[in-house]
């Protein structure tokens, strides 16, 4: 398994590490990044080739893999490129950045096959969500009627976005697509359909001058993560557009409905959703890392799992990285049949996001009706071998 990697950053190598560790035969032969990222970290590191540009990688090297892990403002023509050249190809979320996007996207995966690229939209193989999808699949929940859920993120990692390129919505595409893509997605899952109607409020106002540490004040907290292109050095003097609070509610094709909110100043950490049915309730902490089924008719708790004491695995995401990292492993090699998200599902929890967006900045609730039956149109499921089938990795 030969893998040629465009965006040689901190989050590449984490997945290929854990990749490697999995597949014996994933070699990283090539890349093109003009400053890669830890690539120490990868095997046989010292034989991997740098290229200047993807053209001449793709024109220069045999292939299995193309790994897309750019800036998001680059993804598409990345993607592009590698559909061109007919290499497999695995691209980190969010896939584009705008409406317009992922329409081009979605037309040129109706010509060269929606199979084509997979992508890491993490979360759906994270524990909670398998155990999740299985209670739904076993009728605990019945049909969804409504939503509560958040991501609230810690202020190490809040100030990182600030400084970070992905404060640039013409980069990044948006905190809401960047960071809460994964959430979005799953909660499509969950109502098994997308969302038709959306609004949605939101600013900054944590990360602002007037909220600046004093001069002599330890502020080690706010550079945990390290900012590698375009950095910033303050936060708080930031000059990005992204918000830092954000609230969201909306309205599903399934008619099911769900309140959303995200923050990035939240000392204590949480990523919770409340799934209420109509035979019963799912709720959890991805970081806290509980799942909790109870029915509605008795009041008796059907699930009860503790995933701080049944979950030990090395990587990000709570050990979805190392899951998907095992899944994909499987897939390429023909072990399993499909994987539990499809490029097709990362750009509708995409449109979901960047629709939020327009909802915000708008002060109008967006209809996304003739949106979908446009991107329907060039038929995306019928071109997918990666489908929803959650039962295949349980």
């Amino acid at each position: 398994m030969r893998i040629i990697v465009v965006g040689l950053g901190l989050r590449a190598v984490s997945v290929l590490e854990r990749l490697q560790a999995h597949m014996d035969e994933a070699e990283v032969v090539a890349y093109v990044d003009p400053k890669p990222h830890q690539i120490e970290r990868l095997k046989n590191h010292e034989a991997i080739k740098p290229y200047d540009t993807l053209e001449e990688m793709l024109a220069g090297e045999k292939a299995d893999l193309l790994f897309v892990s750019s800036p998001n403002h680059m993804h598409l023509e990345h993607i592009r490129l590698g559909l061109e050249a007919g290499i497999r190809m695995f691209a980190e979320k969010p896939v584009v950045i705008s409406m317009e996007e992922t329409m081009e996207l979605a037309e040129l995966l109706s010509k060269h096959g929606a199979d084509q690229v997979l992508i890491g939209l993490v979360l759906r193989y994270a524990q909670h969500a398998r155990d999740l999808r299985a209670a739904q699949a076993a009728g605990q929940i019945g049909d969804v009627v409504s939503i509560e859920a958040n991501e609230h993120i810690a202020p190490y990692h809040g100030a990182f976005f600030m400084r970070d390129w992905r404060r640039y919505s013409k980069y990044s595409g948006g905190f809401m697509l960047e960071k809460c893509c994964h959430d979005l997605d799953i909660y499509n899952m969950v109502t098994g359909s997308r969302p038709t109607r959306v609004a949605s409020f939101g600013g900054r106002k944590s990360f602002v001058p007037s909220n600046a540490p004093a001069k002599d004040a330890d502020t080690q907290v706010y550079h945990v993560k390290e900012s590698i292109w375009e950095a910033a050095e303050d936060p708080f003097l930031s000059d990005g557009d992204i918000v830092d609070h954000q609230t969201a509610i909306l309205e599903y094709e399934s008619g099911a409905t769900m309140a959303f909110h995200t923050n990035i100043n939240v000392p204590d950490e949480h990523r919770r959703f409340c799934v209420i049915g109509t035979k019963g309730m799912a709720e959890g902490d991805f970081v806290r890392g509980y799942l909790k089924v109870t029915d509605a008719h008795t009041r008796g708790t059907l699930v009860d799992e503790d995933y701080t004491k049944s979950i030990d695995r090395p990587g990000a995401h709570y050990g979805a990285d190392d899951m998907m990292c095992q899944d994909l492993c499987a897939y390429l090699r023909g072990e399993m049949d499909s994987l539990p998200v499809s490029v097709v599902d990362a750009l509708e929890a995409g449109v979901a996001a960047l629709a939020l967006d327009q909802a915000r900045t708008t002060g109008q609730v967006v209809d996304l009706t003739s949106y979908w039956e446009k991107f329907d149109s060039f038929d995306l499921r019928g071109t997918a071998a990666t489908t929803k089938k959650m039962e295949s990795i349980q």
